[in-house]
Parts: C-alpha cells; sequence; structure tokens
C-alpha cells in the first residue's frame, strides 16, 4: 500500500481549531466512531426509517455543497458531480466512480469501491451505504436547478459490497415520476 498526504486543501484555524476545506467547515473523526454512532442509530429507529431520515438530511448538504463549490471553483455541470465524486472518495467514505452521467435524462450510475461501511461492517448481508443515496440526488438536483432545468431525480441504492455475491456499491438516479416533481 502506498500512502500520501491528503489531496484535498485543509486549513485548521490556529485560534478556534476549525478545520475548512474549500472554505466549508469540517469534522474530523475516526471511521469507527461514525460508524457506531450510524449502528447506533439505525438500532434504535430501524433501517428504513433512519435511511428516510438520512436521505433528507444528505439530499440538503449535497445541495448546499455542490452549490457552494460550483461557485468556489467556478464549475458547472457534470465537472460540479465529478468534482463532488472526487472529494467523497479524497475524505475517506470510499473510492466513488461515475460510471454513467446523463443531465438531459436526469441520470447517473456510480459504482463504490473500498466503502467505509464495508470496511467496518463486513459481509453483513445487506446494503450498508444507503446513506448515500440523498446526496446523490441532491447533488444532481443541484447541478439540473443552475442549468434551469425543472426536472428531479430520485437515487437508490441497488447493491452493497457488504452483500454475498458482490464486490462493489452501485447507486442509481432516475427521474422522478411526473407526479413526484
Amino acid at each position: 500500500m502506498t500512502k500520501l498526504a491528503p489531496a484535498l486543501p485543509i486549513e485548521v484555524d490556529s485560534e478556534t481549531g476549525v478545520w475548512t476545506t474549500d472554505a466549508l467547515p469540517m469534522l474530523y473523526v475516526p471511521r469507527h466512531f461514525f460508524i457506531n454512532n450510524h449502528v447506533a442509530v439505525e438500532e434504535a429507529l430501524g433501517a428504513e426509517k433512519y435511511a428516510e431520515i438520512l436521505y433528507h438530511a444528505g439530499y440538503k448538504s449535497a445541495w448546499h455543497w455542490c452549490e457552494k463549490e460550483a461557485e468556489c471553483h467556478g464549475l458547472e455541470g457534470e465537472a460540479v458531480f465529478e468534482h463532488y465524486m472526487l472529494r467523497l472518495s479524497q475524505r475517506g467514505w470510499g473510492h466513488f466512480i461515475t460510471e454513467q452521467i446523463d443531465l438531459d435524462a436526469g441520470t447517473a450510475q456510480v459504482r463504490l469501491e473500498h466503502s467505509a461501511f464495508v470496511y467496518q461492517l463486513g459481509k453483513v448481508g445487506r446494503k450498508v451505504e444507503y446513506m448515500f443515496t440523498g446526496w446523490f440526488a441532491g447533488a444532481m438536483n443541484q447541478i439540473l436547478a443552475a442549468r434551469g432545468s425543472s426536472l428531479r431525480t430520485i437515487a437508490e441504492q441497488t447493491q452493497s459490497a457488504a452483500e454475498p455475491g458482490c464486490d462493489v456499491g452501485v447507486f442509481a438516479v432516475k427521474p422522478l415520476p411526473d407526479a413526484a416533481r
């Protein structure tokens, strides 16, 4: 294994201790700490309810992040989505690869390799990265809105490396039905 320094810009305020990347405040916590908390909330609420809550919170956060990053770096369209996948990968969530994206159709497919959730939880026989689904829809919808499109999307996890016979996670973004827009 080759080790390297973080590829994203990290600044730490010497007075407050606040970490920032691209002017957005960040937190740096051990993976086990985050995932243990995640699992505890999932056990208390149930996976379905927790997934719903995370979808909406992640959607809102991804929209905000993409909006700010597009502005900060002068990005638009697919470049915003690719920048988002890069930053998620650089932050240790896993390696996110955009396998397909079509902004006009409102579709994307993302492959996830080296999932932090799978590394921590192992082959538990179910999809464990549902936290990311709202992120992909929020990112896609912010990009679409910035283009002036009224098309809106939804995302779902179709496969997880935590499931038997699967080596990677897969997420699909697709347009919302007309009635749900």
